[in-house]
């Protein structure tokens, strides 16, 4: 029996839209810090604000008192706000090709674990983010996947039940929540690839 045709595709960010370079903000970040850039990404993961960060919690402001007070460095908000969002590189994984076309014929939205410096950053530098009119951002909705609870906030936002959903995600285990609740997956490894698989279900 074939997969019912999605009405919708729900496409992560980092890794399948975006380049991402960490190494190249923490370096940044990392100026007047006796750590390097390595051991100042690690000291951020486990930030016991973290996940508040990305889940909307805190603050941009707050969350650069946090950081300058835990790393100890000197850089004001402007600065940290630069360096951090080196981290995105600006060129685009996807040929806008594909994306036009796919929003022909679907509902597209991202849905991202992300922060407010980056929400910011990609929706005033990155073009192709207006083929995506429904935007679910973790920092917005409170929840990071794989939390369920991001999922269907996406399934909300978009008007759409999981089964009328095609979920794009590098990370397997996102990608696996998405297909707990309903939806189809694809785990994505490049674009080649992507647009094999789009064809192969039809879709491109």
């Amino acid at each position: 029996m074939l997969a019912p045709r999605p009405s919708t595709i729900l496409f992560d960010i980092g890794r399948v839209l975006v380049r991402l370079d960490v190494s190249a903000a923490m370096a940044g970040l990392a100026a007047g810090s006796t750590m390097d850039a390595r051991e100042v990404w690690a000291a951020i993961e486990s930030h016991p604000r973290w996940r508040d960060w990305q889940e909307g919690r805190l603050s941009a402001h707050e969350w650069h008192r946090q950081f300058g007070q835990r790393f100890g460095t000197g850089l004001d908000f402007e600065a940290f706000r630069v360096a951090w969002n080196r981290a995105l590189l600006p060129e685009p994984i996807l040929p806008d090709a594909l994306l036009q076309q796919l929003a022909r014929g679907f509902r597209l939205a991202v849905v991202s674990n992300t922060d407010p410096f980056h929400v910011a950053h990609l929706e005033a530098n990155f073009p192709f983010m207006s083929h995506f009119p429904l935007r679910i951002y973790s920092c917005g909705v409170g929840a990071c996947k794989p939390s369920p609870l991001i999922y269907k906030e996406a399934l909300r936002a978009c008007r759409t039940q999981a089964q009328e959903a095609l979920f794009i995600d590098d990370l397997a285990e996102n990608v696996a929540a998405a297909e707990r609740l309903g939806m189809a997956g694809i785990i994505f490894e490049s674009a080649s690839q992507l647009e094999r698989e789009l064809t192969s279900r039809g879709l491109f």
